[in-house]
C-alpha cells in the first residue's frame, strides 16, 4: 500500500484544525497553511466530513471543526476513511483473488507488514500529531530567537 497525498493532506488538513480547536477553521485558511490546493482540499474535505470526522459551521466565523475529540481519531482511520484498503497484497483481504493462499512462502512477510503499519497507524492519534505540531512549532520560534 503506498499512501496517496488524499490521505496525507487529510491528516495534516486535521492536525491544522486540531491546533485552532474549538474555533472553526475557514478551509481556505487549512489550505494556505498547509500549502494545499484548496480545490483538491475541499474534495478531501467532503470525504472527511462523510465519514464524521469534521463538520462544517455556517457564518461570519465559519468554516470546520473536528466531529470528534482528536484523542478519539486515529491516523489509521483518517487513512482507511481516505485510501480504502491498507493491505499491501490483495490476498490478504480478498484470499479468492489467488490460488497460493496458504501455500506462499511471502504471505507471512505480507500480513507482518500489514500488522505493522497498521499497529503504527492505530496507535498514533490526531492529539499525538497535534501535540508532535506544537512541538514543531515551538523548536522553530527557539531557533528563530536564538538566531535573531
Amino acid at each position: 500500500m503506498w499512501v496517496s497525498t488524499k490521505a496525507q493532506y487529510g491528516l495534516r488538513a486535521l492536525v491544522e484544525i486540531g491546533l485552532r480547536a474549538p474555533e472553526a477553521v475557514p478551509l481556505k485558511e487549512v489550505a494556505e497553511a498547509q500549502g494545499i490546493s484548496q480545490h483538491y482540499l475541499e474534495q478531501i474535505a467532503a470525504q472527511l466530513r462523510r465519514a464524521g470526522f469534521i463538520r462544517s459551521v455556517r457564518g461570519a466565523k465559519g468554516g470546520y471543526r473536528l466531529a470528534r475529540p482528536p484523542e478519539r481519531v486515529t491516523a489509521l482511520e483518517v487513512v482507511e476513511a481516505l485510501e480504502g484498503s491498507l493491505a499491501p497484497v490483495t490476498c490478504l483481504e480478498d484470499p479468492e483473488s489467488c490460488a497460493k493462499v496458504g501455500q506462499c512462502s511471502t504471505e507471512n512477510l505480507w500480513r507482518r507488514v500489514d500488522q505493522a503499519m497498521r499497529g503504527v497507524l492505530g496507535g498514533t492519534t490526531l492529539k499525538d500529531l497535534v501535540e508532535e505540531r506544537r512541538l514543531i512549532e515551538a523548536r522553530r520560534l527557539v531557533h528563530l530567537e536564538a538566531a535573531g
